[in-house]
């Protein structure tokens, strides 16, 4: 048995997310379906991350296995050349047969896009926030957040998972030209997360409230104490990193 993993770029906006569902048309499914058509068999394509409708990907991370040994070449030309225009696989390659996307993952980062200004070509990837953004006190702000948390207050609450805890290695704020980049590199993320955390970040500035509210919608484990969600459209999943 093979297995192969793939790097996969997305625009979201037209998919009902990652995930396979019901009455819905998401991302692995059409991927699931158009390799199944190549390699004549079924397969079960496995992703790194569950992005929510409307959410990119500039690396997605999946793997299959198949009893087929591809032309990796010949393969990945193919498969692009059938999957829609929104999909685009960047690379394949062979990797060990117990390699798994989701629990092999180690950390995942995300990245939120900013427009400062009413622009046509960001509307479809950027969110335009009309107040002001100051990053370096967002930086600062962002810092309580690092570390081992639970955090229940920024997610769902119809959230399947049970376990809460997740581990903020890193967040960044960056201004470049007309945008603001929000960049945050975690070992797992709960339903709504990142979009909620943003939220809850902005107006924090906006207020002018300091650490002591964070701390405290943190505490509360309850998600209406947090700030409003971003819009999906401006999310993408930027990277999914393995043990070495």
């Amino acid at each position: 048995m093979k297995n192969y993993k793939l790097i996969v770029q997305y625009d979201g906006t037209h998919y009902a997310g990652w995930q396979i569902q019901l009455n819905a048309v998401s991302v692995q499914g059409v991927l699931q379906d158009r390799i199944s058509q190549i390699v004549n068999e079924n397969i079960n394509l496995i992703g790194a991350g569950r992005t929510d409708s409307g959410v990119h990907a500039l690396g997605q991370t999946a793997n299959f296995r198949t009893e087929n040994e591809l032309d990796l070449y010949r393969f990945k030309h193919s498969l692009n050349s059938i999957l829609p225009r929104d999909i685009a696989v960047k690379t394949i390659v062979e990797v060990e047969e117990d390699f798994h996307a989701r629990y092999d993952a180690v950390k995942r980062s995300y990245i939120y896009i900013i427009s400062k200004g009413k622009s046509p070509f960001y509307d479809k990837y950027s969110w335009w926030y009309h107040g002001l953004i100051h990053c370096d006190k967002l930086n600062s702000l962002s810092e309580y957040l690092f570390g081992e948390k639970n955090f229940t207050a920024f997610s769902r609450k119809a959230s399947e998972t049970e376990n809460k805890i997740c581990f903020i290695h890193n967040i960044r704020w960056k201004e470049w030209k007309d945008l603001v980049i929000f960049y945050v590199e975690a070992d797992r993320y709960l339903h709504g997360m990142v979009r909620t955390m943003v939220g809850t970040l902005l107006h924090t500035l906006k207020l002018n409230l300091n650490i002591d509210y964070l701390r405290d919608v943190i505490n509360t484990k309850d998600r209406e104490s947090a700030g409003e969600a971003v819009p999906a459209k401006g999310l993408f999943l930027y990277k999914v990193k393995y043990k070495s």
